[in-house]
């Protein structure tokens, strides 16, 4: 049996605390190691670790720093398939959509590469007579990421690029479900010329998460994960004067107007409600048929969901992998089943699904439901699985309304041949992330990504511009030159004259 320790100090280091979970291979049930679960001393350890090697990182020249980014995502594209491969065997999704999830963290990393110009300062020379001012944005120090199972690489490599080549030293709490991908990349960062203690990674629960948020050595928190945990780790680290960023919960909408190119919807509709068994915070979990769409819809996606072919995810041909975990399996069949009870039509029911060889492995088929209300549970809450609902409304607006009401706002979608329907459409949907005709509107790496309402807790964005504003702080020197000439002490407020 795998034992998966920590990261610290550019070594792997095995758990102290006597604390231990599984880790499973979803795709047949059976334990494929034990991950160390940290104490509040094993994190105050790497902290101490973290905040000596960062100062030294932080006196590295920029360009420097952004060589070795450089050097990174030269070692990600050697061993891509490799770490794909970690996060299938952990994960479950599938190995093409592992490989895909290698290369969107990848663009963050090119990104970062350019950080020499996007830690370009500002100066304002003669702001007085012989004054100069000018800013500069600095580290915070030691930062933390507390990131979730369902992107176990792709969201560490949202915030450690950023943070590392802002000068910051990183420790990664990955979750303790699927562990080994997020150590991997951690070898390679350190063969990447990161030095090493600057990245750190500690494995672990809420004891390591409680650790972190009351820790006064850690300056900042990025967090990915549910509403429920974010709205805590927010208010905690908050509460301690740290700088907080949680990306929370969504229920992502798709508004399929009478004009939208049904098959497009239909394919559309399949890889965002489906791909990864529904485990993506920017999964479409709603479709919002408008008008007389409804019937043509449903009769074009119900064979297509009852034909998803579900297996492994390491077997090529198949287009859904198991869920993460048998007690999150047990969740989403429960909400199936709250569905039914709630008068929702089951036009696919995929909770019966055995298959041969695999009946340990944490499957089901791909679940469609019909008539769907927004009173009805079902639609109100996050399910994070294979279930999509399809919700009937007679216009335009009542389809924004719905978008605007629900507590999330994460990202939503419409489909449509209407220029003037889609340009409203992405005016008026209180969402963060908008998609015309683009079922998954996650933005690249030069832009940001984060929700509105209760999707997100924090004013900054994650990646692009925004993670250079989360992970720096302004300095502002204004200075006078000596010219020889003194004129004595001055005991009023200074003013430029």
């Amino acid at each position: 049996m795998n034992a998966i320790g920590h990261f610290i100090g550019g070594k792997h280091v095995a758990g102290a605390s006597g604390r231990g979970g599984p880790v499973f291979n979803p795709a047949t049930g059976e334990q494929s190691a034990t991950v160390a679960l940290a104490s509040a001393a094993e994190v105050d350890a790497a902290v101490r670790v973290a905040a000596a090697a960062q100062l030294g990182w932080a006196a590295t020249p920029p360009l420097m720093r952004a060589r070795t980014m450089f050097k990174f995502k030269e070692l990600l594209e050697k061993h891509r398939d490799d770490i794909a491969r970690l996060i299938t065997l952990e994960h479950g999704k599938t190995h093409e959509d592992a490989k895909g999830e290698v290369i969107r963290g990848m663009e963050v990393v090119e990104f970062a590469c350019g950080i020499p110009y996007l830690l370009r300062g500002d100066m304002t020379p003669d702001v007085g007579r012989g004054i100069d001012t000018w800013s500069a944005r600095h580290p915070l120090g030691v930062v933390a990421g507390i990131t979730p199972f369902n992107f176990p690489v792709m969201v560490g490599m949202w915030m450690a690029p950023m943070a590392l080549a802002c000068g910051n030293a990183f420790l990664w709490k990955p979750s303790e479900k699927d562990p080994t991908s997020s150590m991997r990349v951690a070898e390679l960062l350190l063969e990447a010329g990161v030095p090493a203690g600057v990245l750190n990674v500690i494995n672990g629960d809420k004891v390591a998460v409680d650790a972190l948020l009351a820790h006064p050595g850690v300056a900042a928190i990025s967090f990915v994960g549910s509403t429920a945990v974010g709205e805590y780790i927010y208010t905690t680290g908050c509460a301690h004067a740290k700088r907080v960023q949680a990306l929370c919960g969504a229920k992502n909408h798709m508004v399929v107007m009478p004009d939208a190119d049904l098959d497009q919807t239909v394919d559309a509709l399949m890889g965002a409600g489906y791909g990864a068994a529904g485990e993506r915070c920017m999964a479409i979990s709603v479709a919002v048929a408008v008008g007389n769409v409804a019937d043509r819809l449903v009769a074009k996606l119900a064979p297509r969901v009852g034909a998803l072919k579900v297996g492994p995810g390491l077997d090529p041909q198949s287009e859904m992998g198991p869920l993460v975990t048998k007690e999150h399996l047990a969740k989403v069949k429960s909400y199936v089943d709250i569905g039914v009870t709630e008068g929702a039509k089951l036009v696919v029911d995929g909770r019966g699904l055995k298959l041969q060889g695999y009946e340990n492995g944490y499957y089901m088929g791909g679940c469609l439901f019909d008539d769907v209300t927004p009173d009805m549970r079902i639609y109100k809450e996050e399910i994070f699985g294979p279930v999509l609902s399809v919700v009937r409304v007679p216009d335009y607006d009542s389809a924004v309304k719905l978008v605007n009401d629900h507590e999330y706002g994460n990202g939503a979608a419409i489909f449509t041949r209407d220029g003037d329907a889609a340009r409203a459409f992405s005016a008026e949907a209180k969402a963060g992330m908008i998609g015309v005709n683009v079922p998954i509107p996650v933005p690249l790496a030069f832009h940001s990504f984060g929700g509105w309402k209760r999707s997100i807790f924090g004013d900054r964005n994650s990646y692009g511009p925004e993670a250079v504003g989360f992970y720096t702080k302004i300095k502002t020197t204004t200075a006078r030159w000596p010219t020889g000439i003194r004129s004595g002490a001055e005991f009023v407020m200074p003013t430029m004259r």
